[in-house]
């Protein structure tokens, strides 16, 4: 639409199926690589990506011209298929169901950016379910836990 502008950064993560650690760390780096690619041959702009074994996120400035669940599904589908084809992973590879999307201000960039390619250091001391409890408190997003991300009960949430 003409004189139609818009600025939209929008912060993703998501999981493999039972949040299992399946993403290794000798394919990770073609894994985000791939995945940036299905990004911006959507429109959209990688702003950060990181892949842990259990969890990615990604930093995208984000095109209006595409809903969020539509681009989350190529990527999870897309991606999904192209770990299976290389036999990247041992196991069959599946996206768990769902994500979260959290926007962020223009001035808030740098700092997601740093946070999500810090992520390696950040669950060095957090895991992965207090960091994803944290954002949607800090978000303050209503949610019922029956329909979070899998979370094996054994995992501390110090």
């Amino acid at each position: 639409m003409a004189n139609t502008y818009t600025q939209l950064y929008v912060h993703l993560v998501f999981s493999p199926k039972n949040r299992e650690s399946l993403i290794g760390n000798e394919w990770r780096i073609k894994l985000e690589k791939y995945i940036t690619g299905i990004t911006q041959n959507n429109g959209h702009k990688m702003l950060a990506i990181y892949c842990m074994p259990d969890h990615i996120h990604l930093l995208i400035g984000y095109q209006v011209n595409q809903l969020i669940p539509e681009l989350v599904e190529k990527i999870k589908t897309s991606s999904n298929q192209w770990i299976n084809e290389n036999k990247f992973s041992k196991f069959k590879f599946e996206w768990q169901k769902g994500y979260g999307a959290f926007s962020h201000s223009r001035s808030q960039i740098d700092h997601v950016v740093k946070y999500i390619l810090n992520q390696a250091e950040h669950h060095k001391k957090k895991p992965f379910k207090t960091e994803y409890l944290k954002m949607l408190r800090d978000n303050d997003i209503q949610f019922k836990n029956e329909y979070l991300f899998q979370f094996f009960d054994n995992i501390n949430e110090s």
